[in-house]
């Protein structure tokens, strides 16, 4: 009986097609899929994506903006429950609804392909604020592209004091997806990062932290409406200003 679902996981697997857009992208060291995180479709294109690339043994590793640097499912067996899969990766149900990004990570972990999380570690994001090396990594055109992207990102909210400082945390996370990319490369595969749609953007994002001879590509999931008023919310959890 185990023989029989193996086989027909595998055919399964190997039916899969890629979401549109995938197939020329590739071949490729590096693909990077951004999402809309309150999109369903998005999340469910991840997973299309993660069992096309199985299908065709192509995929290194599936690496997530929604776990920390540190953390990897290298260790468990194909058949681990979610629980330990979860653990393994340090999960933030709180952040990140495992509902959403659950069938992505655990297509990867029942084809043996390890999982790893790519983002920058927490406690490391206070000494990202007060690093001003980090705005040098970018350029100062696509620097102030990515500050007016963290203001419109906080729907305007923000004190102007803080727009530096945020946007060194948002330069700091991109750098430490693109070492996490470098790290899990393997010749002749390639490696597959989920995160939000501006990471992924080739003007200021994870790609501008990659190196030239590392054949990344970007793609970006169509948007799709809100599920909610976030700026409404976001307001409602800002202290008032000081006139």
């Amino acid at each position: 009986m185990r023989y029989l679902v193996a086989c027909a996981l595998l055919l399964l697997a190997a039916c899969a097609s890629a979401p549109p857009g995938i197939d020329a992208l590739l071949p490729a060291d590096a693909l990077l899929l951004g999402e809309q995180h309150d999109a369903p479709a998005h999340q469910q294109q991840h997973r299309a994506t993660v069992e096309a690339l199985l299908g065709r043994k192509q995929l290194a590793a599936l690496l997530l903006e929604m776990a920390e640097q540190g953390t990897t499912t290298a260790g468990l067996p194909p058949s681990a429950d979610e629980a330990s899969v979860r653990a393994a990766l340090r999960w933030n149900e709180q952040a990140w609804p495992w509902q959403a990004y659950g069938p992505a990570v655990m297509a990867a972990v029942r084809g043996s392909v390890p999982v790893l999380g790519a983002n920058l570690p927490r406690p490391q994001m206070r000494a990202a604020m007060a690093d001003p090396q980090l705005d040098g990594l970018l350029g100062g055109a696509a620097l102030k592209a990515q500050q007016q992207a963290i203001r419109q990102g906080h729907c305007g909210l923000l004190p102007e004091s803080q727009i530096g400082p945020m946007t060194r945390i948002q330069i700091a996370r991109d750098r430490a997806m693109a070492q996490s990319v470098v790290s899990a490369a393997r010749p002749g595969s390639t490696v597959l990062l989920l995160a939000g749609g501006g990471h992924v953007d080739e003007a200021l994002g994870v790609p501008q932290h990659l190196p030239a001879g590392l054949r990344a590509r970007s793609l970006r999931w169509p948007a799709q409406p809100p599920q909610q008023d976030y700026c409404a919310e976001l307001q409602k959890q800002m202290p008032p200003r000081t006139p």
